[in-house]
């Protein structure tokens, strides 16, 4: 079974200072090890909302550490030093905008405000990053909804193999001719 490296990022100018602690970044990892019976790896990074430390932060994880996924916490609504979208779509050589419709079309059944955050994902040298809202309800409710496609997307772009819990989540992968 392929060790599955993962990058978390949580985009946050009050948790990067030790004002609060992140619970955030640590509800991705505690939501992939529910979903994943590989071996994982986690580059976990908190850092404040500034786009040139987060446009460098996910390069650093997707081009130097080599993570199979890169997820985002964090920066994704329409106040000002939300900018977690703008360095994503900046250092990400493809845009999977369906992503962002997914995550807002769910997160609008328990939230009118979701139609404002601006989560999207790509595809940044050969590693998938995802965007997600900051908090950890909203994490695992768009987590559930998208990560269905997650291994299939990793598969196409080169990255280890993904075995999930299907107890937990069911993943879908074409069937070979």
């Amino acid at each position: 079974m392929d060790k599955i490296k993962i990058g978390v990022i949580t985009t946050s100018d009050r948790a990067s200072q030790g004002i609060y602690e992140d619970i955030s970044g640590v509800a991705i990892m505690d939501t992939m090890k529910e979903y994943l019976l590989n071996e994982c790896e986690y580059e976990y990074r908190c850092i404040p909302d500034e786009q040139s430390i987060i446009e460098s932060t996910i390069v650093e994880l997707c081009r130097d550490k080599k993570c199979d996924l890169v997820v985002t916490t964090g920066g994704t609504g329409p106040a000002k030093r939300d900018v977690t979208t703008e360095a994503t779509e900046r250092v990400c050589q493809k845009l999977l905008p369906g992503f962002g419709e997914l995550m807002r079309s769910v997160s609008l059944q328990y939230v009118p405000t979701a139609i404002l955050s601006r989560q999207t994902a790509g595809i940044c040298n050969d590693s998938l990053v995802i965007n997600l809202p900051g908090k950890p309800k909203s994490i695992r409710e768009c987590l559930d909804a998208v990560f269905p496609a997650v291994p299939y997307c990793i598969d196409l772009i080169g990255g280890g193999y993904m075995e999930t819990n299907e107890e937990v989540i069911k993943t879908f992968r074409p069937k070979e001719k």
